[in-house]
């Protein structure tokens, strides 16, 4: 057995019964190590950090506790079998470049595990008030090059001609441009996004064609993912977002409200002129309306009939609350039409009734 490995080790002798001993004793003793004194030592970093309000440090630490695990049981298992073989195998010319390939993929496993958490939980890499919608699309992106930096690396240790397989990648990737442009064109289109910032998670947006009305659940590299108003799911194309309007709903302090009402001309100017006045002084009057913005006006003459237009800005952005300031004034209206004999038409039908915008 041990002659057959004397190609990669030269000078390998046979274990003695003390050698294989000492080689399990190392083996043992290491893992209890690592079980009672390594683990407890990290998770207590991990939980310094997080109580001097470090979460991010205290993340990174337990995320890369199984790799440092694993590299210090890898060191072990090499350890014992330099005892065994009587010879210090992290020496060996053959060996020590597959050792150091194993190291370098424990590091950057040890990021790839970071980014991995965070992408998980996303919420625990903000430190503001706000969740950034773009993390998760740039731990996407860090991880996607974090494995190709971790090719290249272990590639060079084993002095892999990189020049050739650069060129090659490069030639093929002109070709499969032409042939997954739309793919690129909704990868540059989630770039467009993340350098721009137009919502975070969360928010509620809308289209400017309004074909997009819903709240961002998750951005990704091809699309973003929407939950609409029946709780439906929709995967959008990043492209489609970056070329149309979006309106950021959720940004908004106030919500417009607009009423029309179509009378008849029989009306006489003194009541239309008083229940104008009065309903824009009851509005002025409630709690929730803003007073910088108040139209009560008519805005339109017609032979038979007049539109008087009813304008404010309610200071929610909850529908709810809005629908119900609105159900609010639109009584007040009623109650003035009663008051003042105010005959309201339909100009569509030519019958009394309401028509609100």
């Amino acid at each position: 057995m041990w002659e057959s490995i004397k190609w990669l080790i030269p000078s390998v002798t046979a274990p003695t019964v003390a050698d294989c001993l000492a080689a399990a004793a190392i083996i043992i003793v290491g893992l209890i190590v690592i079980r009672f004194i390594i683990r407890p030592l990290l998770f207590k970093i991990a939980d310094l950090f997080n109580k001097k309000n470090h979460p991010v440090f205290g993340d990174i630490t337990k995320s890369v506790y199984p790799s440092i695990r694993n590299a210090i049981i890898f060191s072990l298992i090499v350890m014992a079998a330099s005892l065994l073989v009587e010879v210090w195998l992290f020496e060996n010319g053959k060996l020590s470049i597959y050792i150091d390939s194993v190291y370098v993929f424990f590091a950057f496993k040890a990021l790839y595990d970071v980014l991995g958490f965070y992408l998980k939980n996303p919420h625990r890499f903000e430190t503001g008030k706000d969740q950034d919608i773009l993390t998760p699309f740039f731990l996407r992106m860090s991880k996607v090059a974090v494995m190709v930096i971790a090719m290249f690396t272990i590639a060079s240790l084993w002095n892999f001609n990189l020049n050739g397989f650069l060129t090659a990648i490069g030639l093929t990737g002109v070709a499969l441009a032409f042939g997954i442009r739309d793919t690129l064109a909704h990868i540059f289109g989630g770039m467009s996004v993340a350098l721009d910032k137009p919502f975070q998670i969360g928010d509620w947006i809308m289209s400017g064609d309004e074909k997009i009305d819903g709240t961002i659940q998750d951005i990704n590299l091809r699309s973003t993912v929407i939950q609409t108003s029946d709780k439906g799911t929709v995967y959008v194309p990043n492209s489609y977002l970056v070329n149309r309007p979006i309106y950021n709903l959720s940004n908004r302090t106030e919500r417009k409200v607009e009423h029309f009402l179509h009378i008849s001309n029989e009306n006489s100017e003194e009541s239309i002129v008083k229940f104008l006045e009065s309903v824009r002084e009851q509005i002025s009057l409630h709690p929730k309306i803003s007073k910088k913005i108040i139209h009560v006006a008519m805005d339109e003459l017609m032979p038979t009939s007049c539109r008087i237009l009813i304008r404010y800005f309610v200071e929610t952005n909850d529908t709810g609350s809005m629908l119900q300031v609105r159900q609010e004034i639109l009584f007040v209206a009623k109650h003035y039409c009663e008051v003042y004999d105010i005959k309201l038409i339909d100009p569509n039908e030519g019958q009394y009734g309401w028509n609100n915008g």
